[in-house]
């Protein structure tokens, strides 16, 4: 695990992250790997954790009755896939899968939510970064019902 610290502290969402806290977090963190077309997580699935994406591409899809799976966002290389960890019930609210091959930092999220609750001061500082992941998200599917009404005009 102690390789995964580079990685992790140079990563945007943790960079300038208190040492103390970076410690905290890799006791939390492992490698993963996704094939194209294979399902990260499902909506409505517990979300458990969230994902550092190193490299590949995932798109984010919510299922439209009459219309089948819709993409939301397209996400890549240096991204955050995930919050619903953070928020009850801890469900998916979209489904993700890789588009190629895909390797991430997995974060186990009951592992975070306990030390957060151990250190609040952790705690703050995940929720202060979620808030901006959050922010961007809200601004990705802005956009995408912008160009839904668009291509219906």
């Amino acid at each position: 695990m102690e390789t995964l610290r580079p990685i992790l502290a140079e990563h945007p969402f943790f960079k300038d992250l208190d040492p103390r806290h970076l410690d905290l977090v890799i006791g939390c963190a492992s490698n993963v790997r996704f094939d194209a077309d294979e399902f990260i997580f499902r909506q409505g699935e517990e979300a458990d954790q969230f994902y550092l994406i190193r490299e590949g591409m995932v798109a984010l899809e919510i299922f439209v009755a009459g219309r089948g799976p819709v993409k939301v966002q397209t996400m890549g290389e240096g991204e955050v896939l995930g919050w619903s960890w953070l928020v009850p019930p801890y469900r998916w609210m979209f489904d993700a899968h890789a588009t190629e091959l895909t390797r991430a930092i997995a974060l186990d999220g009951k592992c975070l939510r306990n030390k957060s609750e151990q250190d609040h001061d952790l705690g703050y500082q995940l929720l202060k970064r979620f808030a901006t992941v959050v922010q961007g998200n809200l601004d990705a599917a802005r956009l995408q019902i912008l160009n839904i009404y668009e291509a219906h005009a």
